[in-house]
């Protein structure tokens, strides 16, 4: 495995104990990195069992595939890499040949192997070009035309919906009066106008003030939220009965999406209350394992600093 993917996974025994595995399962890595979670579940499937990963880095399919094959060949699953998207995920399980699966995991944002290269642009501490594009290969948006072509509503949009920022009408004025001299091309050029627009007395708490615009961009650029929505809905599809699905978020519109995609194949039934009984017949297709999500602990928090903000769902295919 190259150097740049020896990352912590995060909560990693949680994610383990709640999918269950078993030898024979097939599982999924809907988000494979660098197999940080990946390499623990494959000892847990042994030779008779089935992995396959799913991630859009041509870099991280690498480093996760030379340290799966670590795993001694009379212990190890059989291995499915698939470069993808997770949102497309029936047609990368199709490709997959295999007829259904027991656990899956989705550890979402962006990884910290991206964060810290400074060529992807997804770093506000770091300079670097305008890109944040998970895949640079098929993806044509960037987080630069965006900057520099959408209008002051449609930025004042994105950056409210997607990160919470309370300045994000003044930020989207500033980005817009800014570009009118010369165009904005790199994350240095984006975090002064950021840090411009938000007045002093504001930048002193809640960390990093570009974090919140970056985020937003980083959203809109890669369409997460819509294909998170249609990840989860074909990750329950795909499930067999007493299947796992387990999800790490990161912010609250993630930790969203995944409670109320939970809860809407959870409670199915479209009967008006006050009716004794349901007579639509839509049956509940999970049974919600957390019905909060479980947080990391203080130890694992002081060691990962990526776990801080995580939380993670479970639920079981009925």
């Amino acid at each position: 495995m190259t150097s740049e993917y020896r990352h912590i996974p995060v909560m990693l025994a949680e994610c383990l104990e709640h999918l269950k595995l078993e030898p024979q399962h097939t599982f999924v890595d809907a988000t494979l990195g660098g197999a940080g979670h990946s390499f623990e579940a494959a000892r847990r499937l042994g030779s008779e069992g089935t992995l396959i990963g799913i991630d859009q880095d041509e870099v991280a399919l690498a480093a996760a595939r030379l340290k799966l094959e670590t795993i001694p060949e009379d212990h190890r699953p059989r291995l499915e890499l698939l470069r993808g998207n997770f949102g497309n995920m029936d047609e990368l399980l199709v490709s997959a040949e295999v007829p259904g699966i027991d656990a899956v995991l989705f550890d979402l944002g962006v990884s910290s192997v991206q964060i810290d290269t400074p060529s992807r642009g997804f770093s506000f501490k770091e300079d670097g070009p305008l890109d944040m594009r998970m895949d640079p290969g098929k993806q044509t948006l960037t987080a630069e035309e965006i900057v520099n072509t959408y209008n002051a509503s449609d930025l004042t949009r994105i950056i409210r919906a997607y990160s919470d920022e309370r300045w994000a009408s003044r930020i989207a004025d500033f980005i817009v009066k800014r570009r009118e001299s010369a165009p904005l091309s790199t994350s240095a050029e984006l975090v002064e106008v950021v840090k411009a627009a938000i007045p002093a007395s504001a930048r002193r708490a809640g960390g990093h003030p570009a974090k919140r615009t970056f985020q937003a961009l980083r959203i809109e650029v890669n369409s997460e939220l819509t294909v998170l929505k249609s990840g989860l809905d074909a990750a329950v599809r795909w499930l067999n009965p007493g299947g796992r699905i387990v999800v790490i978020s990161y912010h609250s519109l993630e930790d969203r999406i995944v409670k109320e995609t939970f809860n809407s194949f959870s409670h199915r039934c479209t009967c008006p209350p006050d009716l004794p009984v349901c007579v639509c017949g839509k049956q509940p297709i999970l049974d919600i394992v957390t019905r909060k999500p479980v947080l990391p602990s203080a130890e694992e928090v002081e060691r990962n600093a990526r776990a801080r903000s995580a939380k993670v769902r479970v639920a079981t295919k009925l």
